[in-house]
């Protein structure tokens, strides 16, 4: 299984830097959502990837802060990943904030004013454009939150 893994990997790093190569307009989606992860945590924010709402939705990037807020950052490698994407507005329901990430060469100026905006690379980011808070009612928030926990507990048993 571990061999499956590693190649599995090696095939879609190597798929990657391909798309890369071929269109420089593509961002490392990767990339992009580690250096979120980490400007998140600069801020007190916990998160993890790939966090599945329960509307069926996956978040590229779901946090949660130390107030119990929570947060989710969708990420857009280019244009035409921002373009054929309209489900970010389905995001709204079960965040407090959400951002969109993207590098500094994409054009920033399409997304929309009522989403936060941070400009990443790999190695961190900054917030450009404060999120709107939108509160969760109650119950809403304590069914993510421990949704949530559930899952960061998961993940880091199979890591064990």
């Amino acid at each position: 299984m571990a061999l499956f893994d590693a190649d599995a990997n090696l095939e879609a790093r190597a798929r990657n830097a391909l798309a890369r190569a071929e269109n420089p307009a593509i961002d490392d989606a990767r990339a992009l959502a580690r250096g979120a992860a980490r400007l998140l945590a600069d801020l007190g924010v916990s998160a993890i990837p790939e966090f599945t709402l329960p509307c069926g939705r996956r978040a590229d990037l779901a946090g949660l802060g130390r107030k119990g807020e929570v947060v989710i950052a969708e990420i857009k490698s280019g244009l035409a990943d921002f373009r054929a994407d309209a489900k970010y507005p389905d995001y709204f329901a079960w965040c407090d904030r959400f951002y969109f990430v993207v590098s500094q060469r994409f054009p920033a100026s399409i997304l929309p004013d009522a989403c936060g905006l941070v400009i990443a690379d790999p190695f961190g980011g900054a917030v450009v454009r404060e999120s709107p808070v939108h509160p969760l009612p109650p119950a809403r928030r304590k069914a993510l939150t421990l949704r949530f926990a559930r899952c960061a507990a998961e993940r880091a048993l199979r890591g064990l």
